[in-house]
């Protein structure tokens, strides 16, 4: 019985190893997919196992190969074409017929400078850059956070001070220089958790712009930048439903139709109340609670063809408490909580008077209200802990209309805007304590109108211009109680001479200018061109800070009779070219900043709850220049950019009443932002229907920082001794992040769709200093560095559309 059972056993393996043998035949061919012609010479690649094989098309696009029984992965490749790969189980003679999508024919997936097709050698603006949403959703994220502000990082000419940076830095600007508008609205704080994410509702953003160079004269109000982020209109339609899971946060957007075709209402949430996680991650974090949240929604309403009227409602909380953050001064607190608050909301009115000319109206009310708690022990158990309240708040109200032509070689457009601010620079609130006293700091009251007018104008198939004026105006209103000092010195204690008051609605400062705008493009053949900008921008709103990145609770403070509106002028050219099809680009760009009346502390200032702010400050000018190289590929099975910048930036403030209180000596310094060099590569590979990988590698400088020249020991401690600022510099920064998308094509077409990525920011752990700090340790100041992400983060989340 036991031979019986050997033989046949071993005539079964006898018998599969001769079927193994057998070869069969894989026949096929490739074509184009849009035109069915066929593809000579596309590469047939075929993995079996340990092995591979392969063979080329002929010239009618036909191929044939001997594979053996099994499962292959089928691999076909042409120039130009997207690759194509299946996995086939091959049982006989199998035919396979192939349909390769060109490269060209799809849709730009990664950054352009300037949105729309082509547009980046036609346009006559220059320095403006977008990246697509659904790019954006493929990077890698620091705990699996979708993160536009991040994103935009990876762009030439955007860098910040670290990875709690709160905001970023462009050209050479300051945080508060940039203009951020979510549907119009404006954003004082872009981040959340001091900098780690940002609050933008990335499911509800249907696209964003950034313009670092040319900005277009319907904006104003800021130096530097205008970041303009657009919620998408709800489906009309259908029903939609979207959202995610993180590790931070847990996000919802639905869309609802309320009249089929007329009337629809997004709505989209996200609340982040997983800190209890974040010690697994970050092991520093063991004391911190943080929470934060942001509610959009948005109602549009198409009355008829020739009008529409949206409006749009959002609302955030960022709540962040540690230990490691000191208090208020001379409150004895056990711990310090930040409490920041946003309120927008904005209604617009669309009118197409005729296919050529358009009418758009909008009212906009902001509202941004941070706070800082100190957390008070009780001295009776039985009591709650006392909270010690320092609260700001600034409220923005604006309406504005703007008139639209356009014909065959014009885009004209002409508007007005008036805005008014409402400041509350501090108020301190004690609670139940008994040792602090109520102080409040006087309201800050300002008018800014505007009038301007632009046009597009394609002169010739080679030359193009955008030229644009915007006149403002601003107006610094009462109540108000303006101090008179001595001539010929800066506004201090001991020079006080007398002071003005002004009722509600009087004026007590204006300023004003015009704000020319224009852009020329000349094209060199049909892919490439030239272009050549200038802007003039005046700010009236700025925010003072003794820090590196400001605080959310750092001051806004308007122009008034002593601080002068910053007033920054940008030259810049640059050389733009598409290659193959627009699936490449190149671009060159250069710029010359010159900013007039940058603020800056006087040495040991003090901003909190002063209501003379301008006896702390000093006025100065900066100057920032730089060349932005970029290379993008757009389209294909591997898509990304690699752009290298090099920038400085350098502030001069000489204006000082006594040599003292020159900041270096009345020499540039370097600001705190000034980052030389910085590289950024950003590779998303699209390597099956299943999967996408992607890496992002960042390079950059390390920024300046103020290290003290010695100590003097008084009375039993060391005082460090400062000479001048920012005379040292951080360790250079570098770091590799790493994203996998998982996605299932058999769930296309279906009303639920998924998908996860898993990420690991900061992948081999590189220990990037955030800051340089002292602590005295007995005798001895010792230097410590401080990282904020030391180790590799790992990071799951899961996102879906239902539909």
């Amino acid at each position: 019985m036991s031979r019986r059972l050997l033989f046949l056993i071993l005539l079964m393996n006898l018998t599969g190893l001769a079927q193994a043998q057998i070869l069969y035949t894989l026949s096929g061919t490739v074509r184009d997919s849009a035109t069915g012609q066929p593809l000579v010479r596309a590469a047939i690649v075929l993995n079996y196992e340990k092995a591979s094989s392969g063979t080329y098309t002929d010239d009618e696009g036909r191929f044939s190969i001997k594979v053996a029984a099994g499962r292959h992965v089928v691999v076909a490749r042409h120039v130009g074409y997207v690759p194509f790969r299946q996995s086939l189980r091959i049982r006989g003679n199998t035919m396979l017929d192939v349909r390769l999508p060109s490269v060209a024919s799809q849709l730009e997936e990664v950054v352009v400078t300037s949105k729309g097709f082509d547009r980046t050698v036609r346009q006559p603006l220059l320095g403006v850059s977008q990246i697509s949403l659904k790019t954006i959703q493929k990077l890698p994220t620091a705990l699996g956070e979708v993160d536009i502000l991040r994103s935009l990082q990876l762009l030439p000419g955007v860098t910040s001070v670290g990875e709690a940076a709160n905001g970023v830095n462009i050209r050479g600007g300051t945080t508060d220089q940039n203009l951020i508008l979510l549907d119009d609205t404006p954003i004082f704080n872009p981040t959340h958790m001091f900098g780690m994410f940002s609050v933008f509702p990335a499911d509800a953003v249907s696209g964003l712009d950034l313009y670092k160079g040319n900005v277009p004269a319907r904006y104003g109000g800021r130096a530097a930048s205008v970041l303009d982020v657009t919620l998408r209109n709800p489906d009309l339609n259908q029903f939609r439903l979207t959202g995610g899971v993180s590790l931070v946060s847990n996000r919802l957007t639905a869309e609802v139709p309320i009249i089929r075709q007329k009337m629809a209402v997004m709505v989209s949430g996200r609340g982040a109340v997983n800190d209890f996680l974040l010690p697994l991650v970050l092991p520093r974090f063991d004391q911190i609670r943080a929470r934060f949240g942001d509610l959009v929604g948005k109602v549009f309403w198409r009355m008829n063809d020739r009008h529409t009227l949206t409006a749009t409602g959002y609302v955030n909380r960022d709540i962040f408490q540690t230990d490691l953050l000191g208090s208020i001064a001379n409150i004895n607190a056990t711990a310090t909580q930040y409490d920041n608050q946003t309120a927008n909301g904005m209604v617009r009115w669309f009118w197409a008077i005729t296919p050529r000319l358009n009418l758009q109206t909008s009212a906009i009310v902001a509202r941004y209200t941070p706070r800082i708690l100190s957390i008070e022990p009780p001295t009776d158990p039985a009591v709650a802990a006392n909270k010690v309240v320092l609260e700001q708040s600034i409220w923005q109200r604006q309406a504005k209309t703007n008139l639209g032509y356009q014909t065959d070689n014009h885009k004209l457009e002409v508007g007005l805007s008036a805005t008014h601010y409402r400041l509350n620079p501090g108020e301190l609130l004690p609670g139940s304590s008994t040792s602090v006293n109520r102080q409040a700091t006087p309201l800050e009251n300002g008018l800014e109108l505007a009038v301007h007018a632009e046009d597009e104008w394609s002169i010739t198939p080679q030359l193009a211009v955008s030229a644009g004026l915007r006149y403002s105006y601003f107006l610094n209103v009462g109540p108000s109680l303006v101090r008179q000092y001595r001539p010929g010195t800066l506004p201090d204690e001991t020079t006080v001479t007398d002071s003005v008051r002004y009722g509600a609605g009087q004026v007590a400062q204006t300023y004003g200018g015009l704000e020319p705008r224009l852009g020329l493009r000349y094209a060199v053949g049909a892919n490439a061109s030239v272009k050549v900008g200038y802007n003039l921008m005046r700010q009236y709103l700025q925010v003072i800070s003794n820090t590196t990145t400001p605080l959310p609770t750092a001051r806004w403070k308007l122009a008034d009779p002593f601080i002068r509106p910053q007033i920054s002028q940008l030259w810049s050219a640059g050389w733009f070219q598409n290659l193959k099809s627009n699936i490449y680009e190149l671009s060159a760009e250069v710029y010359w900043r010159s900013t007039q009346n940058v603020v800056d502390y006087r040495p040991g200032a003090n901003f909190l709850l002063q209501p003379y702010p301008e006896t702390q400050l000093l006025q100065g000018r900066g100057k920032a220049y730089g060349v932005e190289l970029m290379l993008a590929k757009k389209k294909g099975e591997l898509t990304g950019w690699v752009n290298y910048t090099f920038a400085r930036t350098f502030n001069q403030v000489a204006e000082g009443a006594s040599f003292q209180e020159r900041i270096n000596n009345g020499n540039w310094y370097a600001a705190n932002f000034d980052r030389p060099h910085s590289l950024n590569l950003s590779l998303t590979i699209n390597q099956t229907k299943h999967h996408s990988f992607s890496f992002n590698f960042v390079y950059s400088t390390g920024r300046p920082y103020t290290a003290p020249e010695g100590f003097v020991r008084y009375q039993g401690r060391n005082y460090p001794y400062y000479n001048e600022r920012n005379q040292y510099r951080l360790p250079d920064y570098h770091r590799l992040d790493f994203a996998w998308n998982i996605y299932n094509p058999s769930l296309k077409g279906r009303r639920w769709q998924g998908r996860w990525t898993f990420t690991v920011y900061n992948l081999y752990g590189r220990k990037n200093a955030y800051s340089i700090f002292f602590r005295t340790e007995g005798q001895a100041t010792n230097p410590y560095r401080l990282a904020i992400f030391a180790v590799p983060i790992p990071s799951l989340s899961y996102n879906f559309e239902f539909k």
